[in-house]
């Protein structure tokens, strides 16, 4: 049975992963005046972290109700990282075996009563979660792009106690949150399942030669009033990232059409990932820096 964490505004929160989604995650939760541990072996990229928490936090504190400034802190290692926290959300990269390693290290250098969240944006935390003693209070708490978005999923790996999901649903909006439930086990939960359907149309689209990046882009935001079309917010996730996720489709399904992954394959293979190197299905990006 289990235990929600009790106190859970003088405890910490742990967010495994310091890349562009852990440090907006962990952004989100240092905004009521507690205290986030960034967890990354990389302390270049862990220390980057924090300083992009503190920089935002002040105007992010004063946007949520009842917000105040916490503490941002890199610790690099692991367990030392988690102990004390009420919460730990996984923000390591989609990378299954790498999940499966991490969680297995949680279920037992977590408090007990700790909630164990995995950020993932395809596989559902049963994969990773099902041989362990504590699943019962893991689960999917997928971000999409905090603090510009935030909106959540909140999914059970299939032996999260229903106490954890009520205690998350109830408790993320303190931080200025908006948690939904997804009521039975999907792939790309909610809102991605649905993304996804747009994003690979597109995609087939361009790859059968019917029409170009720019143009699909401009009518999707002529018709739909958005400021971006797929194509830019797939260069904005990373195109390395998206060919990740549609291989994943790929292999649930492999019904689904081919010509999505192998127009990604082209663009990374060619070293275009979108904003992070500078270019992909667009070359307007700024170059990075050579190190």
């Amino acid at each position: 049975m289990s235990i929600v964490p009790k106190n859970h505004f003088q405890r910490p929160v742990a967010v495994i992963g310091a890349g562009t989604l852990g440090r907006r995650i962990a952004l989100m939760f240092a905004t009521r005046g507690g205290e986030v541990r960034i967890i990354d072996p990389d302390g270049e990229v862990g220390n980057a972290a924090v300083a992009f928490v503190e920089k935002q936090l002040p105007d992010m504190a004063a946007a949520v109700p009842n917000g105040t400034p916490g503490t941002a802190e890199y610790v690099p290692d692991q367990a030392i990282g988690v102990k004390g926290a009420w919460l730990v959300v996984e923000a390591v990269p989609e990378v299954l075996d790498l999940k499966k390693k991490v969680f297995a290290q949680l279920d037992s250098e977590t408090d007990a009563d700790a909630i164990v969240a995995s950020n993932s944006s395809s596989y559902a935390s049963r994969l990773f979660t099902e041989d362990l003693k504590t699943s019962d209070r893991m689960l999917n708490t997928h971000f999409y792009m905090p603090p510009q978005t935030t909106a959540l999923d909140v999914m059970s790996n299939g032996d999260t106690s229903q106490d954890i999901l009520d205690f998350v649903l109830e408790t993320f909006p303190q931080y200025g949150l908006h948690p939904f439930l997804v009521r039975r086990e999907s792939t790309g939960f909610i809102f991605n399942r649905i993304w996804a359907a747009i994003k690979r149309e597109s995609l087939e689209v361009v790859y059968e030669g019917v029409s170009i990046p720019r143009d699909i882009d401009a009518m999707f935001m002529q018709n739909f009033g958005t400021v971006a079309g797929p194509f830019r917010m797939m260069d904005q996730v990373g195109l390395d990232v998206v060919l990740d996720i549609e291989q994943h489709y790929e292999r649930e399904n492999p019904n689904l059409p081919k010509g999505p992954v192998e127009l990604l394959k082209k663009y990374v293979d060619a070293g275009k990932l979108g904003v992070k190197s500078g270019e992909g299905f667009y070359d307007d990006y700024p170059k990075p820096k050579q190190g």
